[in-house]
């Protein structure tokens, strides 16, 4: 299993012997996970978390999300508990806009939880929606067919980086988009985790993705969950299309792909 060395940084997201069972304790569909990612200033990091269909993985993001709790064991952010009050957004897989609302009032939504007067949400959410390419359609509702699937993930995306630029949980969030238009939503993430030095977990089954996304690839397997494999993806910081054309990227999806599937073999 993976061993986490706690180092001088600051502690962003820490799970400590995390446990999950519904059925009283007779089994455990995650038993003693342990996951910790430090801080980089002025850097932010990519994490990427891999594994098969129940491995667990959405759950670990409810944990740090504050959707959930576990049977046992502690969830910290900042070094602090997770609280009702505390909660990370999260970006999901399904479209989780609220229909009867504009664009701008889901973007808005985590200023108005805090307190902010109308006009500075507007404001800060109208700045955010032409960050992330959707000037114009501010006053839409946020529905399908009223805006496409990436428009409606470019506006859970902005929502939850208003509330908090500093964590960005992302559940298979490209996983019903046509290619072409994933492949655009991975360069504006990546133009925005730039721009913003967030930290993102990130949960996707695509091993190219993971790599060309992540510079931190951890393997999960299943049932019990737990990390078994760590992948320190060793390309540039800033990532281009161009990349993924270069030999040693595909060495890297090949070296992940081959921990896939020995790690399957163990469940």
């Amino acid at each position: 299993m993976v061993q986490f060395t706690d180092t001088e940084l600051p502690n962003i997201i820490q799970l400590e012997n995390v446990s999950q069972s519904y059925d009283g304790g007779n089994s455990y569909i995650i038993q003693d996970f342990n996951l910790l990612i430090e801080d980089h200033p002025n850097r932010g990091q990519f994490v990427v978390l891999l594994g098969m269909s129940g491995s667990g993985k959405s759950t670990i993001l409810r944990y740090v999300s504050g959707l959930q709790k576990p049977s046992s064991g502690i969830v910290k952010v900042h070094d602090k508990l997770i609280t009702d009050e505390s909660r990370v957004s999260m970006v999901f897989q399904q479209y989780s806009s609220f229909p009867w609302m504009t664009v701008q009032e889901n973007v808005a939504l985590g200023l108005q939880f805090k307190g902010l007067d109308e006009k500075t949400r507007r404001e800060k959410a109208q700045e955010m929606i032409e960050m992330v390419g959707l000037a114009g359609h501010e006053n839409k509702y946020a529905q399908y067919p009223t805006l496409s699937g990436g428009q409606l993930q470019r506006v859970a995306i902005a929502r939850s980086l208003l509330a908090n630029p500093e964590i960005l949980l992302m559940d298979e969030p490209f996983g019903a988009l046509d290619i072409k238009t994933r492949l655009q939503m991975q360069e504006l993430l990546i133009e925005l985790w730039e721009k913003f030095h967030s930290t993102v977990i990130f949960v996707t089954h695509d091993i190219a993705e993971a790599v060309y996304l992540g510079d931190d690839v951890y393997i999960m397997k299943s049932a019990p969950s737990k990390i078994v494999e760590h992948i320190k993806i060793d390309l540039p910081l800033h990532r281009t299309r161009e990349l993924k054309r270069e030999r040693h990227f595909m060495e890297l999806v090949q070296d992940v792909e081959d921990r896939m599937v020995q790690v399957a073999s163990l469940d």
